[in-house]
């Protein structure tokens, strides 16, 4: 059997997520709802998605959409039926019986419930349609978040859970775990308890939200968002009905029974209206005073808000050990909330799951996660954590490592895969090196470097770890959600406020030769990127000699934001590219314009396929839904092209003053209707001046040495003014660009 067809009941944000995903896999999808309108409209929703849930939008052409009353039919030749409607039994229940009357023998047909146990969804159905039935919890924003769970029970027919299994990893991309049929299954049992435990220690600590969200987010590896804003995001509102929900689920012994309890505080919020980012506000909202919109946090012991205060720990690095042995507040949460965390996951096995990676696999794709807790009982020591929890009380996960006396217990990672995934390949290793930015792994045939700095920003050291790691054919791959967010702007600002101009064009150098050292090394290098691929990453990228790219990736050379141009040879790579186009063939100049509209006006694009058009991709490239896979096909290419020739030297022949004055032309059109302001023309100019070829004409030649030089000096210009100094330090601070 295989899944040709797909219909969805129920176009709200889940059903019409997992509708656009299916499009994305070019999947024949039919979106059914009450009445065709309101499918339309989930459609319209899709093509104007932010971020897009669509690669591209031509492939919403797999989507077609009808209502429950007149298209029904489409049940009849469906290979997989996903019902997404309201999570209301008795609504689920009448839908089911529909289905089960019109499907066609041995078709799956799954759930996408997250809080209804699979037993009471099924508890009308027949044996025989049983065994064709289960939950696939996929997590929202479907394209994005890596984790799909099955849920089954004994009575499935295990080879249709398996098919089902293999699909979706292949097909859709998704990181799938079986799971028991248990109240929250894996990842919102042990990821909801966290944001409960994390809320109510941070209340009884008498914690503010900025500095718990500031504990429990990146200091930890988690995302940014921490607990308070994260509630807001999710829906103040929708959260209390999932605590309900597991309120109602669990055992009284439960010990998520302690944290589930309605929060006086969240019961205010709601009753107000402050639901979070879709209502009026959460614990943080947007206010206005004088005329400016000011971020404002809910104070938990005055019930006012107040403007945001940024809570700077200096922390620059995941160290839970360094974190739980601070000697302060922030020490004393971190330890209460991770030691609760461990102490509860570890109390699900064996069981909830016999294999507690799962837990650990669920929290890193469902919650974007850099560890589960199980990795961070790891990265603390097991001897550090028994010297610090005390006594153990039933459990037996913990209670077994305690009587092993156990150094490390932790085995393979990523078990729910048979994929030679990265995190696995790493038990391989032959040598590590590594400095301050990045790791080297040293196999025998290959190396990988893997960034580690926030964001995978670069610097000098990433770029060392680079040119040190070309011995051999060379990966360039991140376990981390980021391929490399771009050049590290606050190490190039330690310089600036130094006045050390000399330290950052040496930097400069440095990542322009190495760009080049990886472009012409006599071994292949290949990037495999996934998420952020901007600025100095979508560099490397460039000049790296093949790409294998996830579908979840975002690309651009975005420098001109902060005020500068690109100067890792992001200028040269993509305007030699462009040269390489028939319209340049005809027309000299058509080149460089291309490129300065594209770089000037910082474009991106958010998959492999906005990517190809811009020519952030060459030809030399292939697409993964799956991230497991990025380091098997690396390899791959490896293995199959040992004798790569090494890649064409540019020359560029470029009509310098001539198609300056057109790109002037069109600083100037910006400029009068108010699109940019003084800054944004002087860094306009430039980029003008480098896509030009600086003081040439089409009869000279330019070499690639000279566009790295022009790239260097306009960046140096550049970065010495005032105005572009208080762009980069806006961007740090708010994380938005200043218009100058």
């Amino acid at each position: 059997m295989n899944i040709n067809k797909v219909v969805i009941i129920g176009s709200g944000t889940m059903g019409s997520g997992i509708a656009a995903h299916l499009c994305n896999a070019n999947v024949p999808v039919v979106l059914l709802d009450l009445k065709t309108e309101i499918a339309e409209k989930a459609k319209e929703k899709i093509l104007k998605s932010r971020p897009p849930l669509l690669f591209e939008k031509s492939k919403i052409n797999s989507l077609k959409i009808g209502n429950i009353s007149d298209d029904f039919e489409n049940i009849s030749d469906a290979d997989w039926v996903i019902e997404a409607v309201i999570e209301r039994i008795d609504i689920k229940h009448k839908i089911y019986e529909q289905i089960f009357k019109k499907r066609k023998k041995d078709s799956i047909v799954s759930s996408n419930t997250s809080t209804i146990p699979l037993k009471i969804l099924s508890q009308k159905l027949s044996k025989s349609d049983k065994k064709d039935f289960c939950i696939t919890h996929f997590f929202n924003p479907v394209r994005y978040m890596g984790l799909l769970e099955i849920v089954r029970e004994e009575l499935n027919d295990k080879n249709k859970i398996d098919l089902l299994k293999k699909f979706c990893e292949s097909k859709l991309g998704k990181g799938v775990i079986i799971c028991g049929d248990t109240p929250g299954f894996l990842g919102n049992r042990v990821g909801v308890y966290a944001m409960q435990i994390a809320m109510t220690e941070a209340i009884k600590m008498n914690l503010s939200v900025e500095e718990a969200d500031a504990v429990f987010g990146r200091p930890m590896g988690i995302p940014k968002t921490g607990v308070f804003a994260l509630y807001d995001l999710i829906g103040i509102d929708l959260m209390s009905d999932v605590l309900k929900s597991f309120r109602k689920e669990l055992s009284e012994k439960d010990a998520f029974q302690k944290v589930a309890q309605d929060i006086p505080i969240i019961q205010k919020l709601i009753e107000t209206g402050y639901t979070g980012r879709k209502g009026k506000g959460g614990f943080y909202r947007i206010n206005k005073s004088d005329g400016k919109k000011i971020l404002e946090a809910f104070d938990l012991n005055k019930n006012e808000y107040f403007p945001s205060k940024k809570i700077d720990l200096q922390i620059k690095k995941v160290n839970l050990l360094e974190l739980i042995n601070r000697n302060d507040k922030y020490g004393k949460y971190a330890w209460s909330v991770i030691s609760k965390i461990i102490l509860y996951s570890s109390s699900l096995v064996p069981k909830i799951t016999k294999e507690y990676n799962d837990i650990d696999e669920a929290l890193r794709l469902g919650f974007n996660w850099s560890m589960g807790p199980f990795e961070m009982l790891e990265s603390i020591g097991l001897d550090n954590f028994f010297s610090k929890i005390g006594n153990i009380e039933s459990n037996p996960f913990l209670d077994n490592l305690k009587k092993n006396s156990s150094k490390k217990f932790y085995d393979e990672r990523q078990k729910y895969t048979n994929i030679e995934t990265l995190a696995k390949i790493k038990k391989l290793v032959v040598k590590i090196d590594k400095n301050d930015s990045a790791e080297i792994f040293r196999f025998n045939d290959f190396n990988i470097v893997e960034f580690n700095t926030k964001a995978n920003a670069l610097d000098y050291n990433s770029m060392d770890a680079l040119m040190k790691a070309t011995d051999k054919p060379l990966i360039i791959i991140n376990e981390s959600m980021q391929f490399s967010a771009g050049v590290n702007l606050n190490y190039v600002m330690e310089f600036i406020q130094k006045k050390d101009l000399k330290s950052v064009e040496k930097f400069i150098k440095y990542f322009q030769k190495t760009c080049k050292h990886l472009k012409y090394c006599k071994n292949p290098v290949i990037s495999a990127p996934s998420g952020l691929a901007l600025g100095g990453g979508e560099e490397v990228l460039l000049q790296s000699n093949y790409v294998v790219s996830h579908t979840n990736i975002v690309m651009g050379l975005v420098e001109t934001l902060v005020g500068l141009v690109p100067a890792g040879g992001g200028c040269k790579e993509l305007l030699w590219r462009w040269t390489q186009t028939n319209q340049a063939k005809n027309d000299p100049d058509f080149a460089p314009l291309k490129v300065f509209d594209i770089i000037g006006y910082a474009k991106t694009a958010s998959s492999p396929q906005e990517a190809k058009p811009l020519l952030f991709l060459d030809s030399n490239h292939e697409v993964i839904i799956n991230r497991n896979n990025l380091l098997p096909s690396a390899r791959a290419f490896i293995k199959n092209n040992k004798d790569l020739p090494p890649p064409k030297q540019c020359k560029f022949k470029l009509s310098g003053k001539k198609v300056r004055e057109k790109m002037k032309k069109i600083l100037e059109d910006l400029y009068d209707n108010k699109k940019i302001l003084d800054h944004g023309m002087e860094v306009g100019k430039e980029l003008a001046y480098v896509l030009s070829g600086g003081d040439t004409d089409l009869h000279k030649e330019v070499s690639e040495d000279q566009m790295y030089k022009l790239e260097l000096d306009s960046f140096m210009k550049l970065i010495e003014t005032e105005k572009t100094q208080k762009r980069i330090t806006h961007t740090l601070k708010t994380g938005k660009p200043l218009v100058n």
